[in-house]
Order: C-alpha cells, then structure tokens, then sequence
C-alpha cells in the first residue's frame, strides 16, 4: 500500500489504529480529567500547574482544569530562579527561534528541540502607516512562521514536548484551520500518530494542508464549539494528547514568544499598544504575560501598554463585552468568513475581556467586507499576504486609528497569525482573470491602454486636432 493512502478495511491511515472501544461508564460520580493509567506526572524546579481560583499545586500532568474547583491551570515559573539564565546575553547566543527563551517555557528536562520555531519578522509598516494615519507602526508577521506558517506552530511545538514527555502515542486537536495544519505537520515529524477533528465547513486549503502530512481528518457537522465539547469527551476517554484540551496549559505557553520577540526586536523595548486578533481569547493575555515576565526579570523598562482585541462581527463575543465594560463574555453563533477566529464560546474570553480593561485598551468588530479589505490593504502596502484573521487585524488596526484610539506617533504592533495562502476562497469574485494577449509588443501595448481606460492612438490621430 502506498504511503498515505487509506486501507480498504477501515479508512484510516495505514500506520493509524483506533484504540479499543470504551468501557461502559459506571453510575459513580467520574473524575472529570482522568490522566490515564500509562500517563506521567513529572517533576521540575522551574515550573508546574496552577490552579487561578484556589492556588492548588498539580505538578505537571496532562491537566487543564483543577478537579476541585474546575477552574483553568496556569504554568506558574520560579523566576528568581532563572534570573541568572534569562538573560538579553543568553538569548541573544540562542537560536534565531522560540528556543532561544526555552528557560521560560514549559520544555521537560531533556528535551532537545530541533525545529526552528518563530522568530519572525516585525516589520515597520510605513506604507500601511502612511494609508491609515500611522507614524510609528510595526507588523510582526507569523504569516511565515516554520513549519506551517501560522503562529500556531509556536504553541503545537511546546504542547508535543510535554505530550512525549507524558507518553502519548497519540495527539489531536479541535481547529478552526491553523492548529490542524500545524499538529499535523509537527506529529508527522515527531513519530505521533494524529487525529484531529475540525468544523465540515473549514477552508479546503486548511483540509488539504491537514491531510497531506497523514493525519487522521474528521470533519463534524457543527460549529467549533461542537467539534471542541466532543474532543474533551474524547481525551476524557482515550489516552490521547488533545493539545487544546488536556495539554491546553502548556500549549497556550508558546504564544509567549510572540511578546518575548516583539520586546526582543524592538531593542528590549515595550511598544506602547498592541493590536491582537481574538479567538479563544488566549494569545493576548499571554503577551502581557511575557512582558509581565520581561519587567520582573529587568530586562525591559516598565512602561503601561495597551492591548487592543479584534474579532469579526460574525463572531465578536469579547469585543461585544468589551464594548459594554465588562468581563461577561456573552457566547455567539459564529457567522464570519474569519473562520479561524469563529469560536463563539471563548476558552479565555472572561480573562481576556478583563486584561484588555485592565491595560486601558479596547476592542473591536469589522465586518466581512472589511476583512477583505484588509487582507489588500496589508497585500499592497507591506506585501504581506494573510488569511482572514489577519484581514481582522488590519481593518481593526485601521478603525482604532480613525476613531483616535491610538495616537499616531504611538509605537504600536499589530500581530498576523496566518498566512493568505490558506484563505484565497476568501478572495473569490474579487479579481478576474483577465484574456490572454498574443507576444506581440503592439498588442501588449494595445492592452496596457485598455487596462488604463486610454483611447487607441489611431483613434486621436483620427478624432483629436
């Protein structure tokens, strides 16, 4: 059988077998987030989980919620105890990627990562600037992070350390696109066995960019918070690593390095605003703790910054609580062309809502045909090409600018987390394909003046004195 192919017997990859079926559950109270028997809860000095509410200790384990309280875990670090390692003098003799801050990441002793991870670009946008009334505007740009080009991968790397580290053969995800790409790709990688489960209605570009690297794709009729509630049920049942699930904690961590690189690449300087697109509310709350990190161990100034969230319309339930100046986060039906952003029951959205209040910052909604709009505004001023999200971004960015929330000589970041590459469906009906011309420089001529609405030089020579 060839590689990648599908059995006949089953459907599944041919290196992929389904564990055995599920014992009948008792009629005893269960424990909500079993660990399984096979699994480990390793020792380190550095960090381990946290419960928020009521500051129980869990060490590490595959765990994202305290069985008591069912509050969220937190990876909670020993700072002082890095001080002497987490220096501006040992990153900068790191790795140009996420592991150069490998002290402050949940990595498990003896780990030896070998992907280049992060570490892109932050781009000084004057062209978009000079379009939306900018002076001092950056764009950090994971629409080319390695290897899936999305800022997913900086996540998906730090989750599968601990998932090796636990010993799961088997990892998995619930995605609107990115996540199932990048956990696909890294897994294939690492020798783990893939089964992810995504909304039917996903970009084919975001299936396609799945399948190829072998993974286990089931598409379910429902919305993601369906295809979410399923894989809790599903990495309550099975021994498998759900890195948004029961891996979560340690996942959400990677987004770290976002903050930790924007510091970095503004010369160890905080920016003033930072413009984050919202999904499950995460990646913005995790920035401010990297910089949070950042100022206790003296390697930036302190200085206030403001967060700014931006959601799609069709999907804006932190935006919406936000707006109301609260931390109520009312959940949505999502219906947004920004699938990647469509979670309307967000994980982190109380938090997020509450931390973008806190920092004096605001949040945002545009609607589909700003998003396109966004997405070329960013192609043909900085030519960067990113997905929806990104197109939220942008528009946002520009909003917050026209209605003077941001100052214009503010250094202010805003954060693309997917390439274009995976959206084009997003573009469809805006651009035609235009005839071809013979190679002839008269005709190509010819069509130049077309294109420029200018009349043929016979007909002036003809109709003009």
């Amino acid at each position: 059988m060839r590689f990648g192919t599908r059995s006949r017997n089953n459907g599944l990859h041919p290196h992929f077998t389904l564990p055995p079926p599920p014992k009948e559950k008792s009629q005893k109270a269960q424990n909500p987030f079993p660990l399984g028997k096979s699994l480990m809860n390793y020792s380190c000095s550095r960090y381990e989980l946290k419960c928020n509410e009521c500051g129980k200790g869990y060490g590490n384990q595959p765990l994202s919620a305290c069985p008591d309280c069912i509050a969220p875990l937190e990876v909670i670090y020993d700072l002082d105890a890095v001080r002497g390692i987490f220096t501006r003098e040992n990153i900068a003799a790191g790795p140009a990627n996420i592991w150069r801050y490998a002290a402050l990441l949940p990595i498990p002793d003896g780990f030896q990562p070998d992907l280049p991870v992060g570490f892109t670009p932050l781009v000084r946008a004057k062209n978009l600037g000079k379009r939306i009334g900018a002076t001092n505007l950056y764009v950090k740009n994971d629409a080319v992070c390695f290897p899936t080009l999305s800022f997913k991968d900086r996540v998906v790397s730090v989750a599968l350390a601990n998932a090796q580290k636990f010993g799961f053969e088997t990892v998995g995800c619930s995605s609107t696109g990115n996540l199932a790409n990048s956990v696909a790709a890294q897994s294939a990688r690492l020798g783990l066995k893939a089964c992810i489960l995504v909304p039917a209605d996903l970009e084919p570009a975001k299936i396609l960019n799945t399948q190829v690297y072998g993974a286990r794709l089931v598409r379910i009729d429902g919305n993601y918070d369906h295809v979410n509630r399923l894989c809790t049920q599903i990495a309550d049942e099975y021994a498998w690593g759900f890195v948004n699930v029961n891996l979560r904690p340690y996942y959400a961590e990677g987004s770290k390095t976002v903050g930790y690189e924007i510091a970095e690449q503004l010369g160890w300087r905080l920016p003033d605003n930072v413009v984050v697109p919202m999904a499950g509310g995460s990646l913005i709350r995790k920035i401010r703790k990297a910089f949070n990190e950042l100022i206790y161990l003296g390697l930036v100034e302190e200085k206030p910054v403001r967060f700014f969230g931006a959601q799609a319309t069709g999907c804006s339930p932190i935006s919406v609580a936000v707006k109301q100046g609260t931390d109520d986060v009312v959940p949505q039906r999502p219906n947004t062309i920004a699938r990647s952003l469509a979670i309307g029951n967000p994980n982190d959205g109380p938090a997020a809502a509450k931390m973008i209040l806190g920092s004096g910052g605001w949040a945002e909604d545009v609607s589909d045909l700003e998003i396109v709009s966004g997405i070329q505004e960013l192609a043909e001023t900085e030519g960067i090409f990113t997905e929806t999200a990104g197109g939220v971004t942008t528009a946002v960015t520009a909003r917050l600018y026209a209605d003077s929330r941001i100052a214009k000589d503010q250094i202010t970041v805003t954060c693309i987390t997917g390439n274009g590459l995976k959206t084009t469906d997003a573009l469809n009906g805006h651009y035609q394909q235009e005839r071809a011309v013979r190679p002839r420089l008269a005709d190509f001529d010819a069509y130049l003046r077309e294109l420029d609405g200018l009349a043929e030089p016979e007909l002036v020579a003809a109709g003009g004195k």
